[in-house]
């Protein structure tokens, strides 16, 4: 079969590489992809938003399956625009992805059928959250309503940087219009987990936990990033918290979505907090997450091509998935200054060595071809280096060793990468 995956992100190289060790995909397309992609799929010039041009180039191609990668189009409703022209889509229409598309709405929703999450407000007007902050107890997280590339939450410890902070979300707009409503919210302490998981409407299928680093500095410090490094499993996600979860999150939010028309099919990502009064959800995405997914899959047994259309069918129920007893660690390798400013175009080397060695991947996240056919950086997060081992310390030692193979000009890493793992 024909398959085509739409994005050009870390993310969307390991579902192009999961897919193609599938018996079924005989040829891959990826729009727009990147250079590591470019490896396994044909790349084709087509932006994500473009609906119009993808679904027409599915058609032509006579494409038999698409994966819409990214957030943005699957709020903006990408698998609506191929259902009614007729093609097989995986990812959650527009009324279900709502679901990571407003705060807003997912923090109603989880109040409504008692899913355990922290207290909050919601606010549309900058002058009721400030007069709402006079009062609130410190400290306080913001949210921005809206998509903002898994950057727009603020943790404010003191009442001037919260008002500060509704100023950067409502007046300044430094995430556009996702920052027109915010929601306000209780601070949460304790581990954070992040589990993804398939979904075909009715039945949920867990995979394997993971734990990400979003801020850009070692010790968690510096701005919030789309992800520096990830491992998997969580070793704080244990069984009791999986049983927890199962029965009071996972399944209820299926169930809830169900219950307000809007289906969901595709991938919840379960961003949660493990506190002293059990697992709350911070977040919920409805897409593969994104440094995740390059830990999540190396690990997975099973053809995710099976998994994606019993997701579609309605057949999840006879699929269980599969997942190696071993552990992977991802580090991301960017361009030095990012999230803020950086320079790209230079040569990346190194990548040839990963070739020949078992275990080890080096997936592309901001990389291109320039005008000489030379792979060169395009992004603020170029490349996620992960490695499996037989536990998470070696899977991290292998990693870091692994980021000594890749060289370009202004590479920077964080060295601190799983440093839970020695608290576990």
């Amino acid at each position: 079969m024909k398959v085509l995956i739409t994005g050009s992100g870390g993310r969307e190289h390991a579902i192009a590489w999961k897919v193609a060790q599938s018996s079924k995909a005989d040829k891959i397309y990826c729009a727009p992809g990147n250079a590591g992609i470019g490896e396994i799929a044909e790349c084709v010039d087509i932006g994500v938003m473009d609906f119009d041009r993808l679904t027409e180039f599915a058609k032509e191609k006579e494409i038999d399956l698409t994966i819409i990668g990214p957030d943005d189009p699957l709020a903006a409703g990408a698998v609506d625009a191929f259902e009614a022209a007729g093609l097989r889509v995986f990812g959650p229409r527009k009324n279900a992805a709502i679901l990571e598309g407003s705060k807003a709405f997912s923090k109603d929703l989880m109040k409504k059928y008692n899913i355990p999450t922290a207290a909050y407000e919601t606010f549309d007007s900058p002058e009721t959250a400030l007069q709402y902050l006079e009062t609130a107890d410190m400290p306080i997280v913001l949210k921005a309503d809206g998509l903002a590339l898994g950057k727009g939450v603020l943790i404010c410890k003191t009442r001037d940087e919260a008002k500060e902070g509704v100023k950067t979300l409502m007046l300044d707009k430094q995430f556009g219009s996702a920052g027109d409503r915010i929601v306000v919210e209780e601070f949460m302490t304790g581990r954070e987990v992040s589990v993804l998981s398939f979904v075909d409407g009715d039945t949920i299928r867990v995979m394997t936990s993971a734990q990400d680093h979003k801020r850009a500095g070692d010790g968690d410090t510096g701005l919030n990033t789309g992800g520096m490094g990830t491992f998997s499993p969580s070793p704080f996600y244990t069984k009791e918290v999986d049983e927890f979860c199962r029965e009071h999150i996972f399944q209820p939010t299926v169930d809830a979505m169900k219950a307000e028309g809007r289906a969901f099919k595709g991938i919840i990502f379960f961003g949660l907090m493990l506190t002293e009064k059990g697992p709350k959800v911070l977040e919920f995405n409805a897409r593969f997450g994104d440094p995740e997914t390059q830990v999540v899959l190396p690990r997975m047994k099973n053809d995710i091509v099976d998994v994606f259309e019993a997701c579609i069918d309605g057949t999840l129920h006879q699929v269980e998935l599969d997942f190696e007893d071993n552990a992977a660690v991802c580090v991301v390798l960017a361009s030095d200054g990012y999230p803020e400013h950086y320079e790209k175009g230079y040569p990346i080397l190194g990548l040839e060595t990963f070739k020949e060695k078992d275990g080890y991947y080096v997936f592309h996240a901001g990389s291109k071809f320039d005008g000489d056919g030379r792979i060169v950086t395009n992004g603020g997060r170029v490349l996620g280096v992960t490695a499996l081992g037989r536990d998470l310390k070696e899977a991290r030692k292998n990693a870091y060793e692994a980021t000594d193979w890749i060289r370009f000009e202004n590479k920077y890493m964080r060295k601190d990468i799983g440093k839970a793992i020695d608290e576990a």
